[in-house]
């Protein structure tokens, strides 16, 4: 299961970000540190591809990908020696495989700001540097561990050495540790250690609804922070966590005509959801039959043996075959038995890429 990590400053409407995505209930008041314990919540992943798929295999059960969401008390400058109540729960991310940071975007005066004035680049930055300052005490910790091997000459030991060294003169300058500039076989010496700035970065630019948001009133503080932003290689969507919490509330077929209302028209959810698929390269394939239609996320990439093994690892050691049909042809066709009729189902080996939509039926020694 995808495991994404939100991150933010106090107040900047992280915890209500997380009952918009999960329709959990986490405190989220108006002050700092009110989410003193790590909050997980389970999303699955909306799809309309899903819901069609199961209608035409009248299928008796739906199961969605799903994405855990991790969040975190709210980080201060300082984190990272001991400030606040974030740095307690750090540890909850390193497992996760990228980091959504929440940014507030938005003047409110009735909204505490941690450094009173809101300015997101100095957020982001403040941030940043706590994650860095955790991951480089990390690096410290194992390059200690090291030491006798290193006297002893193994030759690991040395190379491993050899790459903690470079992240941590990339931590004195600030650097993320994915700009360190470690190379393929590096990054795999330090996999261990779930460095935190190792980890893809969603920012997610919180606006709201009626106010004085940022990216509206042009006085370049919206501009600094998507330069950036794009200075770290990372991608930013602008969400409305209020009113996504609000509309969490609306019957399904009111929340169009709220939505126009408040005028936010996009789902920000599944909006935030598609941005985080596409910041970690993934993508969707499906398995459907009577008895239960699913979608499998996998890497962008990934051959048939290895998305297959998403459902049961026989299939990546014993692969024989894959019958494949995309969804749009299936659904068209209104089924299998027309879509192989129109020569739409084909059988792939183990070569085969898969694609985003793909129908897969493995088949396995």
């Amino acid at each position: 299961m995808l495991k994404i990590g939100i991150v933010g400053l106090p107040n900047v409407g992280k915890s209500t970000l997380f009952n918009a995505l999960t329709k959990a209930s986490v405190p989220c008041e108006n002050y700092p540190f009110c989410t003193i314990d790590p909050a997980v919540g389970v999303v699955g992943v909306p799809d309309p591809r899903l819901e069609a798929l199961a209608a035409l295999s009248k299928s008796k059960k739906i199961i969605p990908a799903a994405i855990e969401f991790v969040d975190i008390a709210g980080l201060v400058k300082g984190a990272a020696e001991g400030q606040g109540l974030g740095n307690q729960f750090l540890a909850n991310i390193r497992e996760t495989d990228a980091i959504l940071q929440v940014v507030r975007f938005f003047d409110d005066p009735n909204i505490l700001h941690v450094d009173q004035d809101v300015e997101p680049y100095k957020d982001i930055e403040v941030i940043n540097l706590e994650l860095v300052l955790a991951d480089s005490e990390q690096v410290r910790k194992r390059r200690d561990k090291l030491v006798r091997d290193i006297k002893a000459g193994l030759k690991d030991a040395v190379a491993e050495e050899a790459a903690l060294a470079k992240l941590e003169q990339g931590f004195a300058a600030g650097k993320l540790a994915f700009h360190a500039g470690l190379t393929d076989d590096e990054k795999k010496r330090v996999q261990p250690l779930n460095l935190l700035t190792m980890k893809p970065i969603l920012y997610a630019l919180n606006k709201k609804s009626g106010g004085h948001n940022l990216d509206e009133l042009a006085d370049g503080r919206a501009e600094r922070a998507y330069e950036l932003i794009k200075s770290l290689g990372s991608h930013y969507m602008f969400f409305d966590a209020a009113t996504e919490r609000e509309l969490n509330d609306v019957a399904d077929e009111d929340r169009s005509t709220f939505r126009q209302e408040l005028g936010v028209p996009e789902d920000g959810l599944a909006a935030l959801i598609t941005e985080a698929y596409r910041t970690l390269d993934l993508i969707s394939f499906f398995t459907t039959g009577p008895d239960e239609t699913r979608a499998w996320t996998i890497t962008r990439g990934s051959a048939a043996p290895v998305a297959g093994a998403a459902i049961h690892t026989d299939f990546l050691t014993k692969f024989i075959r894959a019958e494949v049909v995309p969804a749009k042809d299936l659904l068209a066709l209104g089924g299998y038995a027309a879509a192989r009729e129109a020569a739409k189902v084909r059988t792939e080996g183990k070569e085969y890429i898969v694609q985003d939509s793909d129908v897969i039926v493995f088949l396995h020694g």
